[in-house]
């Protein structure tokens, strides 16, 4: 299930202030903003001039991840290419098959561009911007006689048009004898969505519109800027964060995403361990946002009536990097307490060190069971594992790049 577009539209608003959504939908540009620390990377803003290109409404869009404008003849590769962008968190430009919502393919040229943590260095959304790919005149078979007065003008039309043509026809004398059955079909941005297209081979993108997208993300990223000062926390277009370690958790962003218990993550080799990542069931459980959480201590959670002694336990096996499973008082943000069914783990990474600590969630609520249920001891040691394979592989990777 898609994650609710009004919730992903505020937790986007509070990132950099409520007017930001305000002053993005005053820019003239397609585009749309994507959050990877959201389960399944989906779209939390995008632009009106987007959504007037691929006809879609904001409600169809907002919570969706990007690959519902793809299609058949989306090439795979370009794909491909792109999630790699996203997983290594660089900015990519293809061109790239995109289709609408009635169903009609169109190129544009796409931007992406990652927007980081001044903080922690940390990936928070990636900008992309979409310049629909205009491209030249194509050559349409009409199937009826032309005028002789009119052919050598009309070969001559033909001829220059085939090397401007996006699909880099070869001009021969074969060619130009069709010129009896050929005419020039000029497009312009106001009929694009009826003239035909090439879709067997990537139509490539003018200097013109490469430089509106280049200059459509810069504009974009300043305005997001302007807004993260507003709030403290600060963005920039590049990693400004020289922790080894804390580009190693941001990398880790999209891996931690699929995983859908409640669970944090929190940086063993920083003092007072604070937390580097929260997944979205946590924050559903505390009633937190993710900046109210990212950066602290779990003992946040704790309250009045929470038991001394239990915190001792948690800290003495931290300290001995020992897992334990403990039941503890925890407090949400609305103050209203709730029995945790905590379990802590170390996690390792590819050369045994212990780099950080997740701590798994399941709430007591006293209540029978669903018949089928997972145990909440197999519930929690899924999410240890499936966080250890994450850390492990992406330390190889880091190690032999």
């Amino acid at each position: 299930m898609d994650p609710c577009p009004g919730l992903i539209e505020d937790s986007f608003s509070l990132r950099y202030t409520e007017n930001v959504t305000e002053a993005l939908e005053e820019l003239p540009y397609c585009f749309t903003i994507t959050d990877p620390c959201i389960s399944g990377h989906p779209i939390v803003f995008a632009s009106k001039g987007f959504l007037k290109m691929v006809g879609y409404s904001k409600d169809e869009v907002i919570g969706r991840n990007g690959r519902i404008f793809q299609g058949p003849e989306t090439d795979r590769r370009t794909v491909m290419e792109i999630r790699e962008a996203i997983r290594e968190e660089r900015t990519i430009e293809t061109s790239l098959l995109n289709y609408r919502k009635n169903g009609k393919p169109f190129w544009i040229l796409f931007q992406m561009c990652p927007v980081f943590s001044k903080g922690d260095g940390r990936v928070i959304n990636f900008v992309g911007v979409q310049v629909p790919i205009l491209g030249k005149p194509r050559l349409l078979e009409l199937g009826f006689p032309r005028d002789e007065m009119k052919l050598s003008e009309d070969r001559a039309v033909i001829s220059e048009s085939i090397f401007r043509c996006c699909r880099r026809e070869i001009c021969s004398s074969s060619i130009l004898e069709q010129g009896r059955s050929l005419t020039i079909v000029s497009v312009s941005s106001s009929d694009c969505d009826d003239r035909e297209i090439d879709i067997s081979r990537p139509c490539p993108a003018s200097e013109v519109e490469k430089a509106k997208a280049s200059t459509a993300i810069s504009t974009i990223l300043s305005l997001l800027t302007h807004y993260s000062e507003l709030t403290g926390r600060l963005i920039c277009r590049k990693r400004c964060c020289s922790s080894a370690n804390g580009q190693f958790a941001s990398s880790l962003n999209l891996s931690l995403g699929r995983i859908k218990q409640s669970f944090v993550l929190t940086d063993a080799l920083v003092p007072d361990m604070p937390i580097v990542y929260a997944s979205e069931a946590f924050l559903r459980l505390t009633g937190y946002d993710r900046h109210e959480v990212v950066g602290r201590n779990c003992r946040f959670l704790s309250g009045i009536d929470t038991d001394y002694t239990i915190r001792c336990q948690i800290k003495e096996s931290i300290k001995a990097k020992q897992a334990c499973t403990v039941r503890i008082l925890n407090y949400r943000k609305d103050t209203a307490p709730f029995w945790n069914l905590l379990h802590i783990s170390p996690i390792r990474n590819s050369s045994g060190k212990v780099v950080f600590f997740v701590g798994v969630q399941v709430e007591d609520s006293c209540e029978t069971p669903e018949p089928f249920e997972l145990r909440p001891e197999t519930r929690q040691l899924s999410v240890v594992g499936a966080v250890r394979v994450a850390v492990r592989g992406l330390s190889m990777r880091t190690n032999t790049s």
